[in-house]
């Protein structure tokens, strides 16, 4: 299982990122995915989920109405749409989902990818 994220950088406040997540080895139709975040010093967070089919979402509360979380299942990619951009969402943002092996479940994280919000 591979997870890659992409599209962090240096942005200004109130602009907007979309980070995308590029996932490999297996089939990603059948799991939910979300992204977490983690800022220098805080523990690690979630920002937001969305099931197998992209039919439901959830997102954590600071970012309801800014953050939007889709997936493309025949690109096996997931994405976080990211507006109105605060100093306070800096932090390196994760993908992450929990793959059934068998009887157990593997919990998979991608290397992260570096959101700077600042003037």
């Amino acid at each position: 299982v591979q997870l890659v994220e992409s599209g962090g950088g240096l942005v200004e406040p109130g602009g907007s990122l979309r980070l995308s997540c590029a996932a490999s080895g297996f089939t990603f139709s059948r799991y939910a995915m979300r992204w977490y975040r983690q800022a220098p010093g805080k523990e690690r967070e979630l920002v937001a989920g969305i099931t197998s089919g992209g039919g439901s979402t959830n997102y954590a509360d600071s970012m309801k109405g800014r953050f939007t979380i889709s997936r493309d299942n025949a690109k096996s990619t997931v994405y976080l749409q990211m507006n109105s951009l605060k100093p306070e969402d800096t932090a390196v943002y994760y993908c992450f989902t929990a793959v059934r092996d068998g009887a157990s479940v593997r919990l998979y994280w991608g290397q992260g990818t570096q959101v700077t919000v600042s003037s």
